[in-house]
């Protein structure tokens, strides 16, 4: 079986971002970049199941700016067999959107043939929670979402998810679409000669064109600001006074 894992160039998590003075977006100068958290699980799952002999493959994929391809190599360090980089943007401030995203992914589905696709539950950047889920509807598979749990076992898989009220398990059909999240498994560190051997591994690169999807973005960011500074807290001087400053603020 050969399992595909798209991953996406994102803003590092641990650096704190920063907004243009103009409010026209996100300040991406001399910013540190990397892989997105999510993205970093499903690339670690995927190898795991290489490991165990339930894979034969590892493709990493990425779609978006040329620079994406240092995001890819990671994936190839970490234990991926070859990666594929779609260009489809060339200003590092645009953000491919998640439905031209899946349409791309399905058209090097359609010649990949994997038996299936593991994708980060969302991206840190931009929180949309979508592709994964239009991948699926666009193939025509079952699909798995908010993954705790995989575990294949023939031609379906047991996915353990983690909803509201706690976790429920279902068993999809293979092939399928499974999105992680954090609980799913911890990333390994790709070693130095790993990250050496990593260049040596096949990286194509395509575009957009290629699959004949047209990445023209379809929403407009209006404006971007920081969030809003946390209000100092207050001290009350009994229960009776807590609770009129509950009633006062809406909470009770």
């Amino acid at each position: 079986m050969k399992v595909l894992v798209p991953v996406k160039r994102v803003i590092d998590y641990n650096v704190k971002v920063r907004v243009k003075a103009d409010g026209s977006g996100v300040d991406l100068a001399n910013v540190k970049m990397s892989m997105n958290p999510f993205d970093e699980i499903a690339v670690e799952e995927a190898i795991r199941l290489k490991e165990a002999g339930k894979a034969d493959e590892v493709v990493a994929v990425s779609i978006g700016v040329k620079q994406a391809q240092e995001t890819l190599r990671t994936a190839l360090a970490m234990g991926a067999d070859r990666a594929i980089l779609v260009i489809a943007a060339e200003d590092v401030h645009t953000d491919v959107e998640p439905l031209a995203v899946a349409k791309i992914i399905k058209g090097i589905v359609d010649e990949e043939q994997p038996g299936l696709v593991l994708c980060g539950k969302q991206a840190i950047d931009n929180d949309m929670n979508a592709t994964g889920q239009m991948l699926a509807a666009l193939l025509g598979w079952s699909q798995g979402t908010f993954a705790s749990e995989v575990d294949i076992e023939g031609d379906t898989a047991k996915v353990t998810r983690e909803v509201d009220g706690g976790l429920q398990t279902i068993s999809v059909k293979m092939p399928t679409v499974v999105t992680v999240d954090l609980r799913l498994n911890e990333p390994r560190y790709a070693s130095l000669p790993n990250i050496m051997k990593a260049k040596k591994k096949p990286l194509d690169e395509k575009t957009a064109a290629d699959y004949g999807v047209d990445v023209t973005p379809r929403l407009e960011v209006v404006s971007t600001v920081e969030p809003a500074a946390r209000a100092a807290g207050e001290i009350v001087g009994s229960v009776d006074e807590l609770v009129t400053k509950l009633k006062e603020a809406g909470a009770i």
